[in-house]
């Protein structure tokens, strides 16, 4: 018998994004749409699409990701988000794979795009990632309690990563990268109130230039011209922002 896999995907008022991800997992068996605290169209969007719909509100990242979890039939699960997009060689590329693995999960690359504009080098994980353990089997895959970029706990034993990747549009112009930049700093400050320990202003000082050697200079950002540096300027000041935010301000980031 042919390996089933449910397509998982978590939004929050995400209407301008959702069809366009929701036409690239029909190949699946089904689609768990998680709408925490939606109050635009995405739940008559999900529901257009034949999704099962699990509607809540979360405070926690990992909490809704972990539901949406739950709720997959599974036994192989294939975890996007709605500014993601699967093309029908990657799709094809799945259902090969499950079909004959004998791994537990497996990373899919993922290419970045800035408008259309597609960044191939030098992103950091707070922003834009290489790539992602996407497709997995159920209860293999354990997102960690925050807000923002859970920790990701991962049982079993890892796959040959896939050769097709994801398309994830990660926004449409830079202003969006700031606005993004800004809200995720927000909700890491207050994961870091949670967490009783900040750390110090030196320590999140050095990490502006750690991270931007980092992104710029070892993953190669300098091959993207303006786009690399402005990627690797983003990356660095995240730290320090979220630092910056959790000791001067008290505003929890809940959004």
């Amino acid at each position: 018998m042919m390996a089933k896999i449910s397509a998982l995907v978590v939004v929050h008022n995400e209407e301008k994004q959702l069809a366009r991800c929701l036409e690239g997992l029909q190949f699946t068996d089904d689609i768990v749409v998680v709408l925490d605290r939606c109050t635009d169209g995405s739940s008559d969007i999900a529901a257009a699409f034949g999704g099962k719909l699990l509607e809540g509100e979360w405070v926690l990242e990992g909490d809704r990701r972990n539901a949406g979890i739950g709720a997959c039939p599974g036994p192989w699960i294939l975890e996007v988000d709605a500014d993601e997009r699967i093309s029908s060689e990657l799709a094809q590329e799945i259902r090969n794979l499950i079909g004959s693995s004998g791994a537990d999960w497996h990373d899919v690359p993922v290419y970045n795009y800035v408008g259309e504009r597609l960044i191939r080098y030098g992103w950091g994980a707070s922003i834009g990632r290489g790539a992602h353990a996407a497709l997995f089997r159920k209860g293999t895959k354990r997102w960690g309690p925050e807000r923002v970029h859970p920790k990701l706990t991962l049982e079993g034993t890892k796959g040959d990563r896939l050769v097709s990747p994801i398309s994830h549009y990660v926004d449409r112009d830079i202003s969006g990268l700031i606005r993004k930049l800004d809200s995720y700093s927000t909700a890491h400050a207050q994961d870091l109130r949670d967490s009783g320990d900040i750390g110090s202003f030196a320590h999140n000082v050095r990490r502006i230039f750690s991270r931007f050697y980092k992104c710029y200079v070892a993953r190669k950002g300098f091959r993207e011209g303006p786009y690399g540096f402005l990627i690797a300027l983003l990356a660095g000041l995240y730290p320090i922002l979220s630092y910056l935010k959790a000791r001067l301000e008290t505003g929890a980031g809940d959004g």
